[in-house]
């Protein structure tokens, strides 16, 4: 099943094994409208996300369907769609010069999203490392 949700997000026929390192760790902050939504932290393999006490104070605004429960911590050890998709076709040869020029490993779901992902046209939202 995992693996065909992957196929579903995976752009331009791509065949990349996304992965989270070990060694990678750091906090994102999810905002819209200048609301602090949630975190997306990143350590020893595992990514994170949890509500701001800020967000759970603003009932106007809709929670992110994969994430429903206010309270829960959800943990993974691969990127949430929701974030994948902030990740651009990593065939486009804008994204291949990028990748080669600042030397950013393909499969790295860290380095991809520091990268790339500040802003999606699919979303409101911002992200921003912390």
């Amino acid at each position: 099943m995992l693996n065909l949700i992957k196929r579903w997000f995976n752009k331009n026929g791509e065949d990349v094994n996304f992965h989270l390192p070990k060694n990678e760790n750091a906090t994102f902050l999810l905002k819209v409208d200048n609301i602090d939504v949630g975190t997306l932290h990143c350590e020893n393999g595992e990514w994170e996300f949890k509500y701001t006490e800020e967000f759970k104070k603003h009932p106007e605004y809709n929670r992110i369907t994969e994430f429903s429960d206010l309270n829960k911590v959800y943990r993974n050890d691969t990127l949430w769609p929701f974030f994948q998709t902030r990740i651009p076709g990593l065939k486009q040869p804008a994204v291949i010069e990028i990748l080669k020029d600042e030397n950013i490993d393909i499969e790295n779901e860290f380095q991809l999203l520091k990268r790339f992902g500040k802003k999606t046209i699919s979303n409101p939202y911002q992200l921003e490392v912390i």
